[in-house]
């Protein structure tokens, strides 16, 4: 049967021999609200274990919102109007008001790009400003969590009198779900305390994706309350990029009710793993420190011993931010870890990365076909090239045989595989 799978901002096509087929997945197709500003309006005057935000902010002289960039689909230029409206009619002006972009350790976002995440208004109203994660002079040192955790931040951010984190709940590899305090850790934090929480997260064998109670989100949460994060507005949306609901509040009070619904939307119950899992990395297309998210979804999809075929375009090839990852990621993730121990590594954020690769390269083979990614930067991250998708899943059908069962997954990125045998259902979220 003919398969089509995002790509970019089109699609490609794959046959598969329908005896195969396990089945084709994809988050659910959930309504949207029919209005996100109207949705905004009504989380804000339900706040989850927090004052109102009319109430929190009135007197504040200094305010920053922390925005996630264009990585993300939060619709930040429907949802920020609202924040803002709402901040005048208590009293603070626009002018007393800042967008920091929570890049984490990502590329500047240029003019246009900022105009078209935020909308042409917002950049109107306030300042909208890039987060520098090696800007020394930038970031105040907050100390040490009780963890160990090495904590620099946006000094900006920090010394506001009101902060609130703008972004979407989605499952994520590192603290289990992205959103909620997340939007600081790594958001507006500095280097080392990204490599540092990036590096906790692959101590446990398997990613965390889904896994709501951790280390890391535990290390996040505390990261978020020292630095002084008020409230958060999280989204969480549908397969499209839609919204399907809004919640205001605590920043973990609030992040806990949007991950109940994130659950429902992005898990998804598949009968069997397979020997074959061929992946979408849509919508974290931009380049490989993005498209990466796909293989832990497809890792919980597949065989031990299985192959993951992941279709990626990676305009901007594997990492704008981190371009030494390629000098890594033929290491095996013990050596990794030998390597970062004895501070041999400069960039401890991209080697915590590649482990994560390493431990998925471990278990699976990884084939990608990708327009930005040559067979050359390919073979450096451990993966096998292959021109077409066609070409990839006729390759590992030869190398599995004529009865290797297939898994497809739409949008890798954002889903939560959960192997529920049909006779045996269940519908416990993966535990690594």
């Amino acid at each position: 049967m003919k398969v089509e799978l995002p790509y970019g901002k089109g699609k490609i096509e794959v046959r598969i021999p329908e005896k195969n087929l396990i089945g084709v997945y994809s988050p659910k197709d959930v309504r949207p609200v029919a209005d996100v500003k109207r949705e905004v309006t009504r989380a804000l005057a339900n706040p989850i274990g927090s004052k109102p935000l009319r109430e929190l902010v009135r007197g504040a002289g200094k305010v920053v919102i922390v925005a996630d960039d264009n990585t993300r689909l939060t619709p930040t230029d429907r949802m920020i109007p609202v924040l803002l409206d709402e901040m005048n009619a208590a009293g603070v002006r626009d002018a007393q008001i800042t967008v920091i972009i929570a890049l984490g350790t990502h590329r500047f976002m240029t003019q246009s790009e900022i105009v078209e995440k935020f909308g042409a208004d917002v950049v109107r109203r306030v300042a909208v400003k890039n987060h520098d994660y090696k800007n020394e002079s930038e970031l105040i040192d907050l100390g040490t969590t009780p963890n160990g955790t090495h904590v620099t931040v946006n000094r900006e951010a920090w010394e506001a009198d009101f902060k609130i984190g703008v972004g979407s709940i989605v499952p994520h590899h590192i603290p289990g779900f992205a959103g909620g305090a997340k939007i600081v850790q790594p958001g507006i934090c500095g280097e080392r305390t990204t490599a540092e929480t990036h590096l906790l997260s692959v101590k446990a064998q398997r990613s965390l994706l889904g896994v709501t109670d951790n280390p890391v989100r535990t290390e996040v949460n505390d990261i978020a309350r020292r630095v002084g994060l008020n409230t958060i507005l999280n989204t969480v949306l549908n397969r499209n990029g839609e919204v399907i609901e809004a919640f205001f509040g605590d920043v973990v009070d609030a992040f806990n009710e949007g991950v109940k619904l994130s659950q429902k939307v992005y898990a998804t119950e598949i009968p069997e793993e397979a020997d074959i899992v061929l992946s979408s990395s849509h919508p974290c297309d931009i380049e490989f420190w993005q498209a990466h998210k796909t293989l832990y979804p497809s890792d919980l999809a597949v065989k031990a011993g299985g192959i993951v075929i992941v279709a990626t375009p990676c305009p901007e090839g594997v990492a704008m931010t981190h371009q030494d990852i390629l000098e890594v990621t033929h290491h095996d993730a013990c050596g990794l870890r030998g390597m970062v121990s004895f501070g041999q590594l400069q960039d401890e954020v991209a080697a915590a990365l590649a482990i994560a690769w390493a431990q998925v390269k471990e278990r699976e083979s990884v084939y990608i076909v990708s327009d930005g990614i040559g067979p050359d930067d390919a073979k450096k991250l451990g993966f096998t090239h292959f021109e077409t998708i066609q070409d990839a899943l006729d390759a590992a059908l030869r190398a599995k045989g004529d009865n290797a069962r297939i898994t497809v997954l739409t949008h890798a990125p954002d889903m939560l595989p959960v192997i529920a045998p049909l006779a045996n259902p269940i519908h416990n979220l993966p535990r690594p």
